[in-house]
């Protein structure tokens, strides 16, 4: 292996490869593959912003773990914030793409709605990091968030799936209350969410452990039947 032995030698690897040819090949290699670099900054940008919060992570962490430089990550975003935003854009993404592949319009509305209310359940439970960092930018007052103008017009998608599927469902008597497809989205998502983002307070006050395979399906099917019998039954009026 070839290092320097702090006496201005250089030695070899077993490679044949000095540290001063590896990390020119690596330089290389990242300058021949931005995609790919970005991707890693954001996978660990998104472990140090869930471990850390958006004050408390370091880019120099994220740099010395993605083996770059500060100055590439600002090269590729801007800034921390640039970061910060880019990482919620792509969890946002990935749960607005898993979405709009579940093929819900050509599902009956009733099946459409327990798709997409168990694919929510699902998505949750499989990625308690998204469910951190929306806790997170929930602590900031969604300041970063509200700067972002892709995730303000990714979100519409949701509302748009959840208004077809009502419209069919009011349409051929399959639902019966009328409701605003955001309230609808809110009460989804609040009832998903909740078991993962106050699962160790929850289980600790109740003894449960709401990881546990049994309970996860028993919760999946309450919310499913809870928010389908809302939708069936008429509303009343509160006095």
């Amino acid at each position: 292996m070839i290092v320097n032995d702090g006496q201005g030698q250089t030695q070899e690897d077993g490679q044949g490869m000095t540290k001063a040819q590896a990390a020119k090949i690596d330089r290389l290699t990242r300058k021949n593959d931005p995609d790919a670099t970005k991707e890693n900054i954001l996978k660990i940008a998104t472990e140090e912003f869930v471990a850390a919060g958006f004050s408390g992570a370091r880019v120099d962490e994220i740099a010395e773990r993605t083996k770059t430089s500060k100055r590439m990550i600002y090269y590729y975003f801007g800034s921390k914030e640039g970061l910060y935003l880019a990482v919620l854009e792509q969890a946002y993404t990935r749960i607005r793409t898993l979405e709009s592949e579940l093929d819900l319009e050509n599902m009956p509305p009733v099946q459409a709605m327990a798709q997409l209310i168990s694919s929510t359940f699902d998505h949750d439970d499989q990625n308690p990091d998204f469910v951190r960092l929306v806790c997170i930018e929930n602590i900031h007052r969604a300041e970063h968030m509200k700067r972002s103008v892709v995730l303000s017009q990714m979100n519409i998608a949701i509302i748009d799936i959840i208004t077809d599927i009502l419209e069919r469902g009011y349409a051929d008597g399959s639902f019966v209350r009328r409701v605003d497809p955001v309230d609808l989205h809110m009460m989804i998502s609040a009832q998903c969410f909740f078991r993962v983002s106050n699962r160790h307070t929850f289980g600790a006050i109740f003894e449960r452990d709401l990881s546990s395979e049994e309970l996860k399906k028993r919760h999946k099917s309450l919310i499913v039947d809870a928010i389908l019998a809302f939708l069936r039954h008429p509303s009343s009026e509160l006095a």
